[in-house]
């Protein structure tokens, strides 16, 4: 081969240094990065044969290349590292993104994979890709008249990725379902399935949902980071005294503690942190998760399957057979797991769980709701946690400024003092001009008192029982100022998610 053509051969990253392939980097265990040569424990000749070739004989680079032999955690950090840290909009023949061995032991083959639809095949990872990359929750497939609209949820709000009539939407979707283990025959009934997917050697596992629609089946995808890890407590956003409380809670004896608020408001990474200051060696921890979304170390984990009877409720009558301590149930849906769960919370279990309500307090009035009895409550129940998350303020362009006469008049309504200035979100190229970086929560805490337990056995009203429980500032809408006074968020923000409830 002559010298131009075998340099030609070599890809390149953005900074100029020769890279491999990541599919064949990642089966040879060797890579390239800069003028290093990485191996794993299982580096093959082939691949040391084929970084020779890519660096060649006598070139500066050979000269100085460094050989490194890592342990397998090592190699994998490194491909994480080297491919992670590749442009988005490079090389589209290099796409990154791989099913593991389990998706593919769902069907025979993949009649996607012919040649003629290679472009179909890279589109779909490639969006995929930027998707994690973006650090988005959620992935639109949306069909429509003028052809394919493709959305993520950043930060709790959707971004249009790309609207093209040029593709084919059909095959598009039904590369999604093929990928997801989906009847592609099947289009009048909504189907539901997981891509189990690796970027760079980060395990990342999504949850797929079709639904059919006038121009198609229209595809979401609920992306999970696996290898992020859960964040620490320190990291949620709670102040030293909430901190203090849920330590307090996680040591309970018994009891029922729930997490509420709306869907993606962080109730499971809660009821997680909460998991992790619980005593794992001394103390037996059951879940029953639908899905499983952190594999939790010495925990005892099972997903929900209603397709085969395998509901909240049988699974939580199931857990009491294991001689739990305690118990993490997904969520509470219907009276019946919600009578099962102050069972088993009476018969000496700690019992975390999930509930959809817009309060602390407002948890209680839902269990009446689901038919358990006052008594039952105020016996069972030790503290609940409302939560939100609100899109932090971009720290290089937020503008502060003197709050109008009626914020400042929110702040007295709420037993706050007045700050001196508040900002709001301007937008620049750091926070892509939407003005916010990153979200951070908040947290309304109710731990049951005496005066609070009786209240609860006579049947009190929310609002009796909120005055209670809550003092001032330690509401939502309190907590959500509070961040407001710190320049964490805008009051508009705290408004939209919160809104401005007593």
């Amino acid at each position: 081969m002559a010298p131009e053509r075998e340099q030609a051969d070599r890809p390149q990253d953005g900074a100029g240094a020769l890279r491999l392939p990541f599919a064949f980097a990642r089966d040879q265990q060797v890579l390239l990065e800069g003028s290093r040569l990485i191996a794993g424990p299982a580096a093959t000749p082939l691949g040391l044969r084929e970084a020779q070739r890519r660096i060649g004989f006598g070139t500066d680079l050979a000269r100085d290349l460094t050989c490194n032999l890592l342990d397998q955690p090592g190699f994998e950090a490194a491909l994480a590292r080297v491919y992670q840290n590749g442009s988005p909009d490079g090389d589209e023949a290099e796409l990154s993104f791989d099913l593991e061995e389990a998706a593919f032991a769902r069907r025979q083959r993949d009649l996607l994979d012919e040649p003629g639809d290679a472009p179909v095949i890279q589109l779909v990872n490639q969006l995929l890709r930027r998707a994690v990359q973006s650090g988005a929750s959620d992935l639109h497939i949306e069909p429509h008249e003028g052809g394919l609209r493709v959305r993520m949820r950043i930060d709790g709000f959707l971004q249009e990725m790309m609207d093209r009539a040029d593709v084919p939407v059909k095959r598009i979707v039904s590369r999604l379902k093929v990928m997801a283990g989906l009847d592609i025959a099947e289009t009048r009934l909504p189907q539901d399935g997981r891509i189990p997917l690796s970027l760079g050697g980060r395990q990342i596992d999504t949850r797929v949902s079709s639904l059919p629609g006038h121009y198609g089946e229209r595809i979401v995808l609920r992306i999970l980071d696996r290898s992020a890890g859960l964040m620490p407590l320190t990291d949620l956003g709670l102040s030293p005294d909430q901190q203090a409380l849920l330590h307090r809670l996680a040591a309970y004896p018994n009891g029922i503690i729930l997490a509420t608020g709306p869907t993606g408001a962080g109730k499971t990474t809660t009821l997680y942190s909460l998991l992790q200051l619980a005593d794992r060696t001394g103390r037996n921890i059951v879940t029953v998760e639908d899905p499983i979304e952190y594999d939790l170390p010495g925990i005892s984990q099972s997903q929900i399957n209603a397709e085969i009877g395998m509901s909240f409720a049988a699974g939580l009558r199931a857990t009491l057979r294991q001689d739990p301590d305690v118990i993490l149930v997904g969520e509470i849906r219907d009276g019946e797991t919600a009578e099962t769960a102050a069972q088993a919370a009476l018969t000496g279990h700690l019992v975390f769980s999930s509930l959809h309500a817009n309060s602390s307090v407002g948890a209680i009035v839902r269990l009446r709701d689901l038919g358990i009895d006052n008594f039952l409550i105020a016996a069972t129940l030790r503290g609940v946690i409302a939560q939100r998350l609100l899109r932090r303020l971009c720290p290089e362009c937020r503008r502060a400024h003197a709050p109008a006469p009626d914020a400042a008049a929110l702040f007295t309504r709420h037993g706050l003092p007045v700050p001196d200035q508040i900002f709001t979100p301007v937008g620049c190229a750091a926070c892509s001009d939407t003005g916010h970086a990153g979200r951070c929560g908040i947290f309304e805490m109710a731990e049951m008192g005496e005066d609070l337990r009786a209240a609860i056995d006579r049947g009190a009203s929310e609002s009796e029982m909120r005055d209670m429980a809550l003092g001032a500032g330690e509401s939502l809408i309190g907590q959500g100022l509070q961040a407001v006074a710190g320049g964490m968020v805008s009051l508009e923000e705290v408004l939209r998610v919160v809104g401005d409830s007593a």
